[in-house]
């Protein structure tokens, strides 16, 4: 009887000691959870908020210039025109506000190789559009991450972009030549010393001027050729079913 006593008092005394271990266990679990609690402010500090605010105006200002006066006057897509703006956002949010975890240059190369292959199912995204893009993205990962550099040298940055980009949408000193795949019933005039004849005819069934041709498949038995001429643009061709076609199949 005394034996069973001391065993029950025994196994009581073990099942207290354990509980008060999970209670000082849990206690030190939930001292640690208030601690780092306490360690991430609620209010932030104004400087810090003023400097996000700072830096998002100049990178929507940039962008807005780059989207609204560059792009979407020739290319006149507003769907790309909502895609760049609300990328260019997103990206200096995500950049800036992960500055805090030491970002390394790789990080930054990453978002380029990630957005730099996007393809919609829809269509395939034309070239002009993808340079837009990746500069959209270079213009917001540079004002996330230069926190280390002046206001002015930050300024100037985004105005290189812009100089960069007004001077290569100039038609002054880059003239775009369009061009058109022409699936063409006369092979006689295809060969050899008929070119005169071959623009001729050309300009004639196009009303286009043509600058100059290329011939491609010649087929004899279905009396048909594929050739590529480049005219004179009598607007600006970007955006159409000639500049959106990257393949250039005629079926």
């Amino acid at each position: 009887m005394f034996m069973n006593i001391l065993s029950l008092l025994a196994g009581g005394i073990s099942q207290l000691a354990a509980v008060q271990e999970e209670a000082e266990l849990f206690g030190d679990e939930a001292e640690g959870f208030l601690a780092t609690l306490g360690t991430t402010p609620f209010w932030p500090e104004w400087s810090n908020i003023w400097e996000m605010v700072l830096r998002l105006l100049i990178n929507v200002v940039t962008i807005g210039i780059i989207v609204h006066a560059f792009y979407y006057p020739k290319a006149k897509r507003r769907d790309y025109y909502f895609t760049f703006s609300i990328i260019g956002v997103s990206i200096f949010l995500l950049i800036y506000l992960m500055g805090g975890v030491k970002l390394k240059i790789g990080f930054a190369l990453g978002l380029f190789a990630i957005f730099g292959i996007i393809k919609y199912r829809t269509e395939q995204v034309p070239i002009r559009e993808m340079t837009y893009m990746f500069v959209i993205i270079a213009v917001a990962a540079i004002n996330g991450l230069a926190t280390s550099v002046s206001y002015f040298e930050l300024l100037g940055t985004n105005l290189i972009f812009i100089i960069a980009l007004a001077i290569c949408e100039n038609t002054r000193w880059m003239k775009h030549v369009p061009s058109k795949l022409i699936k063409y019933d006369n092979v006689k005039l295809v060969a050899h010393g008929r070119e005169d004849e071959l623009k001729a005819d050309l300009e004639k069934r196009l009303g286009l001027k043509i600058i100059r041709i290329e011939v491609g498949n010649v087929d004899f038995l279905k009396d048909s050729a594929i050739i590529k001429i480049y005219y004179e643009p009598i607007m600006d061709e970007f955006g159409t079913i000639d500049s959106v076609m990257k393949t250039g199949k005629i079926k």
